[in-house]
């Protein structure tokens, strides 16, 4: 074996063994980042699909109940005792839509949308410190990994349903 040969089949099993790392941390932060939206709505009363559903609300709303339960995965009518749940509980409004009147548009109440913000304030913190440890290129290569990682989570999820 020449040189050159031995020197691709390290660089070969090294990649192998970086993207499996790459793999268990991304399992491993899956696990973390449950554990902390569960402690958060264990503080806030509010179950993980509860939290889930306001996440998406603040990203994507004002939203129609069908985009939202489409979004968040999750049937239509358990959408409703969510939302009925998120309504009573004072986190979202359900109102008309401006563009028609026949239909309903959720939307998160800016006044209970701080109160979860505060909860991942030592997260966001935490990510701020990290990500300053990066420069741009190296973000804008992290940015990117994350975005074919999650396409590729909702290819594999689209693929089950």
């Amino acid at each position: 074996m020449s040189f050159v040969e031995s020197a691709d089949r390290d660089s070969a099993r090294r990649r192998r063994q970086t993207t499996a790392a790459i793999k268990e941390s991304m399992r491993d932060l899956r696990q973390q980042l449950a554990r902390l939206q569960h402690g958060v709505g264990t503080r806030l009363e509010l179950r993980d699909a509860d939290l889930d559903c306001l996440d998406l609300i603040a990203r994507h709303g004002p939203i129609g109940p069908s985009a939202l339960a489409r979004l968040a995965g999750v049937h239509p009518a358990t959408l409703t005792g969510i939302l009925d749940r998120l309504e009573r509980g004072g986190w979202i409004a359900r109102d008309r839509d401006p563009a028609d009147r026949r239909a309903v548009i959720v939307h998160i109440r800016r006044d209970r949308a701080a109160e979860i913000l505060r909860q991942y304030a030592g997260m966001n913190a935490a990510l701020d410190r990290i990500c300053a440890g990066y420069d741009a290129a190296q973000l804008d290569t992290l940015a990117d990994f994350l975005r074919r990682a999650t396409d590729a989570g909702r290819t594999a999820t689209d693929a089950l349903t």
